[in-house]
């Protein structure tokens, strides 16, 4: 069992492909795992082991007939509790949709069904993707790998938590001011936030419709772009799909390379609130890429100093609007429906079990900005500082083809340590912030431990929209050439559980 799981999703389904391992086996293997760690781990919320076993059969009986395989079939993965999956719970790591069984597959869902790729279940999140720890779960907070004792970063950190506890080689997540980016970085992982409308929305249930994005992650680059490739595209189910090709990323992934590159360094995104090490590690990364052929450039973006004040407006009100929907009418859980009362106190009874303290809070925030006399003022406001942070990017890539950063602040914090503290929680989100407002692509991959605690730091690559592929590009360069410098990928040196 531990050498399959210990496989990267390329060489698992290669051997698949090659009949030197069964669907069924791998499928085993990790579901076994699943079995021994995620009582202390904590990653998944819903682990359909007899529907994964059913697709790894379907997939080794594809084989066994001589049809063609898709380039990651019987390839076990963990997708996150967001995305609707027909006959399997979705609650989005809330109370207010506990028991709820989607009637349709989102589109996402749907591609991965039709690569073969086997879906083991569903991963723990913030509630409705609000926050950055997955302590905001409904049903309880998802350790680090690393160290149990600290986050997994959020929302999607079920989804990275699995990954770096060798409990699936691939995952899903969803990036809406970093959600994907901030919990691969303090976890040691991959994660990637495609171009805003390169990966469908439909099936995914909304927070902010202008800033989610479904996305890739992994244990390698390659893995994120072959996983990428099938999952990205254009779907007619959603207004904000982008009708384009999907950018070369598997090839991009399987010739990294940076020799030559403008690789742009911004000066806002360091200073005051960065942990040394964390510093440390970006520094170094960034001489690293100077010896593999890139010239660095220093980039001056002071609108990205505003970028987290516009966003916990823009966010919020948009949740606001989204969260409308969950009224105990339609679907989800009911309460105080005992026929003495009317719709409207219902709706109220259900709303206040149902949903927890930070959906409140940002309800009641977003709520407030669009109020009337205050739209301008707030929502408005925030919009015209989305346009300058907007504008420059576009100034910032004229003059070099990626722009490098930490991922995060700081290393994994303590389960519990910024729970009352919801500035210092936001605060995680400082360098990814910009990049949803803006609607570019970016990555996070390893770079490294921070000396003073021995946990995880990541390196950020961003690039413009639609050039996805310079992600990977640059990022398997960096992953070589870390892997070459440490004797071994960085998730070798996690702590056994």
């Amino acid at each position: 069992m531990t050498d399959i799981i210990k496989l990267t999703a390329a060489e698992t389904a290669a051997r698949i492909a090659s009949g030197d391992l069964t669907a069924v086996q791998v499928t085993e293997a990790h579901l076994a795992r699943i079995e021994a760690v995620d009582e202390k781990v904590h990653a998944f919320l819903h682990v359909d082991r007899e529907g994964a076993l059913a697709q790894a059969r379907a997939v080794d009986d594809k084989r066994a007939r001589g049809e063609k395989l898709g380039l990651l079939a019987g390839v076990p993965l963990a997708l996150k509790d967001i995305f609707t999956t027909e006959g399997i719970p979705t609650t989005v790591g809330s109370k207010i949709l506990e028991g709820w069984i989607p009637p349709y597959d989102a589109t996402l869902t749907k591609r991965l069904k039709a690569a073969d790729v086997v879906i083991l279940g569903k991963t723990n999140m913030d509630e409705f993707a609000m926050g950055s720890s997955t302590e905001n779960s409904a049903y309880g907070p998802t350790g680090n790998p690393w160290d149990l004792t600290k986050i997994p970063g959020g929302s999607g950190g079920g989804s990275s938590a699995a990954l770096a506890s060798f409990q699936a080689p691939l995952a899903i997540g969803t990036d809406t001011g970093g959600s994907i980016r901030q919990p691969a970085a303090v976890t040691g992982t991959v994660g990637v936030k495609p171009t805003y409308g390169a990966v469908s929305r439909y099936g995914m249930v909304a927070f902010s419709s202008s800033l989610d994005q479904g996305g890739p992650c992994a244990r390698t680059v390659l893995d994120a772009a072959l996983l990428h490739e099938v999952i990205a595209g254009h779907d007619p189910l959603d207004s904000t799909s982008i009708d384009a090709p999907v950018p070369p990323v598997v090839e991009a992934a399987r010739s990294g390379s940076v020799d030559g590159m403008r690789v742009g360094v911004v000066k806002q995104f360091r200073g005051e609130g960065y942990q040394a090490g964390v510093i440390q590690r970006f520094d170094e990364s960034v001489e690293l890429l100077k010896s593999l052929g890139a010239e660095i450039v220093e980039l001056d973006c002071p609108s990205f100093d505003l970028a987290l004040s516009a966003y916990y407006l823009i966010a919020p009100s948009e949740c606001s609007s989204n969260l409308a929907r969950f009224d105990g009418l339609r679907y989800g859980a009911r309460t105080g429906d005992d026929g003495t009362r009317s719709a409207e106190e219902v709706t109220s009874l259900t709303r206040e079990a149902g949903f927890g303290p930070e959906v409140k809070r940002r309800i009641m925030l977003g709520t407030y900005a669009l109020s009337s006399g205050y739209y301008d003022a707030y929502y408005g406001s925030a919009q015209k500082v989305r346009t300058l942070i907007t504008r420059d990017f576009e100034r910032a890539f004229e003059q070099v083809d990626v722009i490098v950063s930490p991922t995060t602040p700081t290393t994994a914090f303590a389960i519990g340590e910024r729970a009352d503290d919801p500035m210092a929680m936001y605060l995680a989100d400082l360098c990814t912030i910009p990049t949803n407002l803006a609607g570019n692509a970016a990555m996070s991959l390893p770079c490294g431990l921070a000396p003073e605690d021995n946990l995880p730091v990541g390196l950020q690559i961003i690039a413009p929209a639609l050039k996805d592929d310079r992600l990977y590009k640059v990022g398997a360069a960096v992953e070589a050439a870390f892997v070459e410098k440490w004797g071994h990928p960085l998730l070798e040196e996690a702590p056994s559980l």
